[in-house]
């Protein structure tokens, strides 16, 4: 009888177990730039408009990747910059302090996006119609469906794994813009906001939330030399192949803060 080698299964299920994280961290900035691309730049701020069939994807994309309801983070969000870290803000580190806005950032989000009058205050231009009814605003369902893609493509236990660390990658990322962009990096233009360059790499351009702040209307984020916003890439790309209408995407002049 042959030893048994335990060094053999561990061989052969590594390179699945670093391809289901590797599958997990590619959901994770495809969520991310679903967010930036949709519910943030065209939703939240109207700087650009989608085809339909690039609208449709994304919300697809935003209910199997996320389970957000649109219009529930368009009011969030839009009540951010109506209150920024002043009262009323939901997720101020400036009021609440970093860690209780990155690794509290989800309560916060809930807290706000659970309130009807919040939602129906600052989304009245997005009223559910008859796909949110029936799919979209169901996020359980919606994420069911991306976790079990997950385990199809790399079995149960695998998939599980990967949709457990795209979860925690996906929230990590969203809280740090929210604590971190309010809190650390350099400051162009006169707001409580921040620039970490670093951190617009990981979230398609979002770290640039000083620059966001100053103009939440244009639909790119970079304005300065090393400024990186991949997120505008894919809207110049949109809008090259006649799948996106660029509303406004001004640049920010510099003022000494």
């Amino acid at each position: 009888m042959a030893p048994y080698r335990s060094g053999g299964l561990a061989s052969r299920m590594l390179p699945n177990l670093l391809l289901a994280l590797f599958a997990a961290f590619v959901v994770s900035e495809l969520a991310t730039l679903v967010t930036t691309l949709y519910l943030h730049r065209t939703l939240s701020h109207r700087a650009l408009a989608l085809s339909p069939g690039v609208t449709a994807a994304c919300r697809v994309l935003t209910w199997i990747t996320t389970g957000i309801r649109p219009r529930q983070w368009v009011a969030v969000h839009r009540k951010h910059h109506a209150y920024t870290d002043v009262e009323g803000d939901p997720h101020s580190p400036v009021l609440l302090g970093v860690p209780a806005v990155q690794f509290g950032n989800v309560a916060l989000y809930r807290r706000v996006a659970k309130d009807e009058q919040v939602v129906t205050r600052y989304a009245r231009d997005l009223p559910p119609d008859a796909w949110d009814r029936v799919f979209f605003d169901h996020a359980l369902f919606g994420l069911a469906i991306g976790i079990a893609i997950l385990c199809l493509l790399f079995g149960l236990w695998l998939g599980l794994l990967a949709a457990a660390v795209h979860t925690v990658v996906y929230l990590m990322m969203s809280a740090a813009i929210n604590a971190l962009g309010h809190a650390y990096g350099y400051q162009s233009n006169p707001n409580t906001a921040h620039n970490l360059r670093w951190l617009a790499w990981l979230t398609v351009g979002e770290g640039l939330h000083n620059n966001h702040h100053a103009a939440p209307t244009s639909a790119r984020f970079s304005f300065e030399a090393g400024e990186i916003d991949p997120g505008w890439w894919v809207v110049r790309l949109l809008q090259r192949t006649g799948r996106a209408v660029v509303r406004h995407d001004g640049p920010v002049l510099k003022v000494a803060s």
